[in-house]
Formats: structure tokens, sequence, C-alpha cells
């Protein structure tokens, strides 16, 4: 178990990385007697930035605001939190998701042995989690949940001056251009997350079709851990996972569980594609094995298939809009090119699933398009084919 809670922060080592290279920089920064440079701050920049990106998306969209939208500025132990409230699952595993983010945020790997202990089934499927969501965690300046939008005050707070700082001497040579991309940061983000907002009915299809999808992982994971060693054994050998010494069978069952979990299992051995399948089949030995297996892989197709078709939608209707609405803003602009070492033109040919669906059906229904996207989520199908969702949004 110790072990396990190394290999947890193992995963996460890039990401603690540079977040000690950021406080690095932070304070060679506060020591610099030459840097005398200041920045608006967090707060007000993006409290000015609220009522206009919220006009500008509503105008856009054709969408009603939500009106109650408010925000606040977690440090990163804090952020790190609420993405563990971002985890969607049943009542049951909130506290145990909670604990976990909770550790995680403390680096505190005798918490999370006592979590593996404590509930093993679940911290295979939400350990999950814990890496990939706190390991973009320097790379996401905004979330929005429940009414809020979370802006990640850890990086947003610190990257004009770090950014700058980088730049060299003088320092105030190059003031006024991070300042415009600093701006231009908080722009995007708070219209990202302020398009989220609005996002209810989808937001609420793919929470629902994530916490199903998370229940069925869990059930999984409790049926490879019930099997026998020999089993267990068998299996790996078959599927040809890396040895695990005797010693550590809880070792050998979690590389077992990773490996047949559906998003990589049938992702991988039937590819993409799989999210448009509605029927399945799997290799008869595994299954001779785990007789449960293929109806567990039937029973998550529905649920994946709705949360894939919910977020591609959510996030390309978001990064459209915010292409439509910031392109050919001077302070957005300066912030692709300060912030990020790109340009507008790179910028704006980004392509994705969920994007080109959504400039399809924008192009053909017009501004309408963004309403009908939110009242009715296409289906993982339709996400590959915008025609066949038309059809459908047009028929009534």
């Amino acid at each position: 178990m110790d072990e396990f809670a190394e290999a947890l922060f193992g995963q996460m080592g890039v990401e603690l990385n540079e977040e000690k290279e950021i406080r690095r920089l932070d304070e060679n920064i506060a020591g610099d007697p030459e840097f005398n440079v200041e920045f608006d701050g967090l707060e007000s920049v993006c409290e000015d930035a609220l009522p206009e990106m919220t006009e500008k998306a509503e105008e856009f969209l054709g969408i009603e605001r939500n009106a109650g939208v408010r925000i606040e500025y977690p440090e990163l132990d804090d952020l790190k939190r609420v993405k563990g409230r971002k985890v969607f699952c049943s009542q049951d595993s909130q506290e145990f998701v909670k604990e976990l983010f909770g550790a995680v945020a403390a680096e505190d790997k005798s918490r999370v042995v006592k979590l593996i202990k404590t509930d093993p089934a679940k911290y295979l499927v939400y350990s999950t989690y814990a890496i990939q969501y706190t390991s973009k965690i320097t790379t996401t300046y905004g979330d929005y949940m429940d009414g809020t939008i979370f802006v990640n005050r850890f990086v947003l707070s610190r990257y004009p001056g770090i950014i700058l700082y980088k730049m060299g001497k003088p320092y105030s040579a190059n003031r006024q251009r991070v300042a415009a991309g600093y701006r231009g940061a908080i722009k995007m983000t708070i219209l990202e997350e302020v398009i989220h907002s609005m996002q209810d009915q989808l937001y609420r299809a793919n929470r629902q079709a994530a916490m199903e999808v998370n229940t069925i992982n869990e059930r999984l994971a409790g049926i490879i851990l019930d099997l026998g060693e020999d089993t267990v054994k068998i299996l790996s050998e078959y599927l040809q996972l890396q040895a695990v010494p005797d010693d550590f069978p809880f070792a050998r069952r979690a590389n077992l569980f990773f490996f047949l979990n559906p998003d990589h299992f049938l992702t991988g051995q039937v590819g993409p594609d799989v999210m448009t399948y509605t029927h399945i089949e799997i290799d008869p030995k595994i299954s001779g094995y785990i007789p449960e297996l293929l109806q567990v892989y039937k029973e998550w197709l529905p649920p994946i298939q709705r949360h894939h078709a919910a977020f591609s939608t959510m996030e390309g209707m978001a990064g459209y809009a915010v292409r439509g609405i910031l392109g050919g803003d001077p302070e957005f602009e300066e912030y692709l090119s300060t912030f990020m070492g790109t340009d507008s033109t790179s910028y704006h040919v980004r392509k994705g699933m969920g994007m080109d669906f959504t400039a399809h059906v924008r192009e053909k229904m017009g501004r309408d398009a963004f309403a009908t996207m939110a009242r009715m989520p296409p289906t993982t199908l339709e996400l590959k084919d915008p025609a066949r969702y038309l059809r459908r949004a047009t028929a009534g």
C-alpha cells in the first residue's frame, strides 16, 4: 500500500515539480530589487471582465445568462479540493473522493494508504481522477461548477510577473505587453466559464452519465478484487501484463483492473469508434474467467457515450464561441503571443470533434444552433455526422 501511495504521487511528479518551479520563480521575483513592476489585482480584473464577457456570450449564443454566477479565487490546495467536487460519483462515494483529493492536496501519503485500505475498489477508480485532474492544474485557469467560477489564483496571479521576469531586463520595457496578455487570459477564462454556466442541461446530462460510468467502474473493480489468486495470475499472463511478485497481490489485481477498465480496454481493442457502437464482443477466454465482464461493458457503453457527447458539445461550443467573440481582440492576441507563444491564426484553425460539430450546426441553423444543442444534446453518432443531428433537430 505504501508503494501504491508513492506511485500515485510519482505519476503527478511533473505537475508537482511545475508547482515548485512557479513558487521558486515567484520568490526570485520578490527578492529582485530591480523588479518593481506591478499588475492590476486578479480580483479587480476578473470582476471587470465578468459583466462584459457575460453580455458578449449571451449576445453571441442567444442563450439566457445565468444571472447568479459568482467568482471565487482558490489557492492551489483549495483548487485541488474543488477538482474533487468535479468528480461525479454516487452519494456513497462522495466522502471517499473528498478525502482522496484532500490527501493529494496535502501530499499526505499516509492518508492515501489509509484510504486504499478502507475501500480498495473506490481507490482504483478514483485515483485515476486524482492523477488526471491535478496533473493539469498549472495549465488550468478556471473551472465552473454549481453557479461559481473558480479562478486559479496560484497560476493567474503569478504568471504575469513570471513571464515578464523571463523576458529579462529592463522589466519595464515589456510591461504593457504582458499586462495586455494578462487581461486577455482573464477575458478568455471568464468567457469560457460563463459559457459553461449557460449550458445547464448539457451539464446535468454530462454529470448524470459520468456518475453512472463511475458506479459501473466501481463494480468492475470489486469483481476483479474478488477474483481468486490463480485466476488473476492466469489472466495477467494471458494479457501479458507486467509481472508482479507474489507478495504484492493487490498490485497484480490493480494492474488487471487498469487493463480491463473499459475506457482502456475497449478503446484499445476497438478504437475510438467504440463510442458509436451498440454491440460489443470480447475474447471468450477472458469472459471464461470473468463471466460478468461482458455485461459490465454492455452497461458501460450507453452512459459513456452520453458523457462523451455532452462533454464534447460543451467544450466545442465554448471553444467556438471564444474564437468568435475574442477573435481580433488585441488583448487576447497578446495573450496568445506572450503567454502561449502562438498566434491568432494558429489558434483560430484549432480543430476538435466538438468544435467541428458546433461549426457545422451553426452554419446550417444560425444562432438558434446553440440553444438547440444545449436543449437537445447530440448522440455520439450525430457528433460524427452533424447532418444526422440536423435532421432530428429540425424534425419537430
